[in-house]
């Protein structure tokens, strides 16, 4: 497999689908959203699989899909939440990209409605900013670049990253 795609990660409400469709099309890549796969696959919505199993086991789903993939110039974007399983992010190395969409904790919150509707893997008794806290680490791990989108728009974030990438 050619590493030729472009892998979005990031807290839930960074952009990664929003502009992840439009950054495919300005680069002319297909592009695939792995969370509506898992919910293709599983024929329920992410929270509905969340209370059905709990969070580590959808944790486990949403790896297995995402180390399934099979993608050759497209733009993936991941759910939240990748970045718990190491196999996962592994795999996704190997086929591209991994750009990390950075915003502050402040834009984060101000995006974001209800996090159980919202289908966020999320630990009992955490709060948003726990998430954040969690998560921030793993992401600056495993991206190969970083782009910071806090207080851009749309299109200036898809220029961004298009830029970052060289594209």
């Amino acid at each position: 497999m050619r590493k030729n795609n472009v892998i979005l990660i990031g807290m839930p409400g960074s952009g990664k689908t929003t502009i992840g469709t439009e950054i495919s099309e300005k680069i002319g890549y297909g592009y695939v959203d792995s969370d509506s796969v898992i919910v293709a696959r599983e024929g329920k919505r992410l929270n509905e699989i969340i209370e059905e199993v709990g969070t580590e086991k959808f944790l486990d789903v949403e790896a297995k899909v995402n180390s399934e993939l099979c993608a050759d110039r497209c733009v993936i974007a991941t759910g939240g939440s990748v970045i718990y399983r190491d196999y996962a992010m592994e795999k996704l190395k190997t086929m591209g990209t991994i750009v990390y969409l950075q915003l502050s904790y402040e834009s984060i919150a101000s995006r974001l409605g209800d996090l159980k509707k919202r289908g966020v893997a999320l630990k009992d008794g955490f709060t948003l900013k726990d998430l954040y806290e969690e998560r921030i680490p793993l992401y600056e791990q495993y991206a190969d670049l970083t782009v910071n989108l806090d207080g851009l728009t749309i299109e200036q974030s898809v220029h961004k990253v298009v830029k970052a990438l060289g594209k």
